[in-house]
């Protein structure tokens, strides 16, 4: 990449100005018109995003930070027609964007937005939905944080403090700027910097965000916790977040789980320290004092329980408790997804769980129903499972759960032959036309206890018969049956539910 050069530029010089601050030899970059191409998606941002934006801002302003570098910008230098200079956006159009509308945002307080002109903001934007009402929509969530009132005097300490933010983000918000004349090229360094490290990029966002919340811990203690954290594969740790407690999470409250990412971690974000509405302190509250009787003698001596400091249905705690939620948890579907008789807590020897991982371990329906399996069983450990001295009934409850789980999520394995993201999401959300299509884990957090759940799945969960079932998975490539067996492990994982009375032949 020959071609590419390499700048600084503060956010005031590139908006207002519009010319990048310094290349590498120091020198500014003048004339820098900035376009949007035709190639380029939609603005996106939605306030939620555009808000946070601004929060991050004045945290960093309110730490006194000099420089608050804001991320990058991929520009592709192409000339028009007449021979004029434009600098097309690769890359950072969205945060681009935002920028604009808050320092527009910022001067309209002052009635200045015709001496200060932002040109960027005067292009036409291709026509579509997401734009349409966006652009607008961020402009206004920043002018409800911004605006308080028009009389100046009654309002002179916030529109003194606005004028600093509006210079904190003129002057010290900066974007690492790369250009280049080819486009291949701006494409080139595109992917490569979005393919590195992709699949890491949201729990390396939450992990960075909850060590800021830990100022007040000592330096040896936080070592510690970045430790542990780091001997857990960098992978597994993108996919424990991604795959199963975001999905958990949105699929709780009936959404579809589209992906985790930078514009939705902060499902993952919590309550700080510095929260006071009576929502945060009663959650903080419950966290201390299971934190208090956990580190006391009292479980040991009375021979009680412990408390359970976290939930999956409730927020986090932001700092040291979201690194020991994450441990928790992580460890519970390790337990979950060992089926070994002598090892663990929760599976142990179970036969269906021995016919899925020596049968039925391939593919992409077999991984997408296994999913729904295993976060089934999390949510309803984490609800319903002690952690300590589990009485007999306890175990009743969580064996006859596993089948219920069993017979939903393969009830849908079951009837496709090839199942994908799409069709499994409809099912789970109650929108398919499926046997059996109900929202299990709103069930679980609805529940108040395992035996009123366990009715409901018993009232709920209805036989298949054979013609409901995709012939591929009845009549598998060898042509076995339902009661076929291999030293002792089903070959067909159908057998379970022809003994649980959940299929009619």
């Amino acid at each position: 990449m020959d071609n590419l050069t390499l700048s600084i530029t503060t956010i005031g010089d590139l908006l207002l100005k519009n010319k990048i601050t310094r290349k590498k030899d120091g020198k500014p970059i003048e004339n820098v018109i900035l376009s949007i191409p035709e190639y380029q998606r939609p603005y996106k941002w939605t306030a939620r995003n555009a808000i946070q934006l601004l929060d991050d801002i004045l945290e960093a302003r309110n730490a006194n930070k000099e420089v608050y570098r804001v991320g990058t910008l991929i520009l592709h230098k192409d000339t028009d027609a007449e021979g004029n200079d434009r600098f097309n956006i690769v890359d950072g159009q969205q945060r681009t964007i935002t920028f604009s509308l808050l320092l527009y945002a910022l001067y309209e307080l002052e009635n200045d937005t015709d001496r200060h002109e932002i040109s960027f903001l005067n292009q036409r934007v291709f026509d579509n939905p997401f734009s349409r009402h966006n652009i607008p929509n961020n402009l206004n969530a920043f002018r409800r944080r911004i605006f308080r009132s028009r009389d100046v005097e009654e309002n002179f300490d916030h529109i003194r403090d606005m004028k600093r933010l509006r210079d904190f983000v003129e002057k010290q918000c900066e974007l690492i700027v790369v250009i280049t004349d080819e486009v291949s090229e701006a494409f080139q360094f595109f992917d490569s910097q979005n393919a590195r490290g992709k699949a890491l990029y949201p729990h390396d966002l939450l992990k960075a965000y909850h060590l800021r919340e830990m100022s007040d811990l000592d330096e040896a203690k936080t070592e510690q916790i970045v430790r542990e954290w780091e001997k857990i594969p960098q992978q597994k740790l993108a996919e424990f977040f991604g795959e199963y407690l975001y999905r958990i999470k949105e699929w709780i409250n009936g959404n579809y789980a589209i992906g985790l990412n930078e514009h939705n971690i902060y499902k993952f974000k919590g309550i700080t320290k510095d929260a006071h509405t009576p929502y945060a302190q009663f959650y903080k509250s419950a966290f201390s004092y299971a934190e208090l009787i956990n580190t006391s003698a009292m479980p040991f001596v009375a021979g009680i329980r412990e408390v359970n400091a976290f939930q999956l249905n409730t927020p986090i705690i932001a700092g040291k408790p979201f690194f020991d939620y994450t441990k928790h948890y992580y460890k519970i579907l390790a337990d979950i997804q060992n089926n070994d008789q002598y090892e663990g807590f929760y599976i142990k020897g179970d036969p269906i769980v021995e016919t899925l991982n020596k049968y039925f371990n391939r593919g992409k329906g077999n991984g997408i129903t296994r999913l729904l399996f295993d976060t089934a069983l999390l949510l309803f450990v984490d609800k319903f499972c002690p952690a300590t001295y589990p009485t007999k009934v306890d175990v009743e409850f969580f064996e006859q759960f596993v089948k219920f789980a069993f017979i939903w999520a393969y009830s849908l394995r079951a009837q496709y032959s090839h199942l994908g993201w799409s069709s499994a999401q409809n099912y789970v959300l109650q929108k398919s036309d499926k046997i059996n299509s109900l929202n299990i884990y709103r069930l679980i957090a609805d529940s108040d206890n395992p035996m009123s759940l366990l009715s409901m799945l018993s009232d709920r969960l209805n036989p298949l018969s054979l013609d409901d079932i995709n012939k591929s998975v009845y009549h598998k490539v060898n042509a076995v049956t339902i009661d076929d067996s291999e030293n002792g492990i089903y070959v067909n994982y159908l057998h379970f539910f022809k003994t649980n009375q959940f299929l009619n032949e």
